[in-house]
């Protein structure tokens, strides 16, 4: 494969994660949260996952099993499902080991900090939810460089698509790190670093995976159809829940059929 097209992709993953830091910037320089932006935004997010999970890449990971490998039409098609389900059981064991109160899909809103408020003993539960959103990240760091190996396009596209997605997450581990120290700027950092978990799971599947994809056709059909499931899991357990506790359902629908027409659109265009 080529060197261009792997740091294409390390580079879109690296954006991806890296807005967590924008999601901290906004609760230590705002005032108020802009849950019509975030539902519509999420929603967004969720469209172009779905639409691009279901439209292409679980159909790519099947053309792969099917034409490509050696298993045929019924085996190949029974190997994609299994695989894309496995991609869910895979992302909701992670989002299950994850304690509650630990949980960065919790929503929070910027109004959610006092600025008087410290309290020590809080430290602990603030590294853990640092911890807890760099777990959540490193799937979906290796589902964007996945994808984005197999079309810069469309890595493209799932990469703004979880930069959106990451951005309340940021602000869900800063508020909660900031009471735990008190300190802004902690918050913030810890936040930000929390994001570097995207482009690690890319050097994970830079180390493992590539070298065993090469020329292995069915190990890369199998790849595609899980990031499939890990896609459409993280829009349907986290995004459309998320974007409705901002208090903006109808704005959560039109951004998702919104980012699933322009997915749609944009797809079509490069045919």
């Amino acid at each position: 494969m080529e060197t261009k097209t792997i740091l294409i992709a390390f580079g879109l993953t690296l954006f991806a994660g890296l807005s967590t830091g924008f999601g901290s910037a906004l609760a230590i320089f705002t005032k108020r949260t802009n849950t019509k932006f975030l539902s519509l935004a999420l929603g967004f997010s969720a469209g172009v996952m779905i639409y691009v999970s279901f439209v292409e890449i679980f159909f790519k990971g099947k053309e792969i099993l099917t034409q490509e490998a050696i298993y045929g039409e019924k085996l190949g098609s029974w190997i994609t499902v299994l695989a894309f389900f496995g991609g869910i059981a895979l992302i909701a064991i992670i989002d299950k080991l994850v304690p509650n109160v630990d949980n960065p899909h919790e929503m929070h809103k910027v109004e959610e900090i006092d600025i008087n408020a410290k309290n020590h003993k809080l430290t602990r539960m603030g590294v853990f939810t640092a911890l807890a959103i760099a777990i959540h990240n490193f799937p979906e760091g290796l589902a964007t460089f996945t994808a984005a190996l197999s079309d810069s396009n469309l890595g493209i596209a799932i990469a703004v698509a979880v930069a959106i997605h990451n951005i309340p997450e940021g602000i869900a581990v800063s508020i909660p790190v900031f009471y735990a120290t008190g300190n802004r700027k902690k918050a913030f950092w810890l936040s930000f670093s929390s994001g570097l978990a995207e482009p690690v799971g890319a050097l994970v599947g830079y180390l493992i995976l590539l070298p065993f994809i090469g020329d292995n056709n069915t190990l890369m059909g199998i790849v595609f159809a899980v990031v499939a499931g890990i896609m459409v899991f993280i829009s349907l357990d986290e995004l459309l829940p998320a974007a409705r506790e901002y208090g903006e359902a109808h704005l959560s629908i039109y951004g998702l059929i919104g980012g699933m027409a322009l997915m749609a659109v944009s797809l079509l265009l490069f045919i």
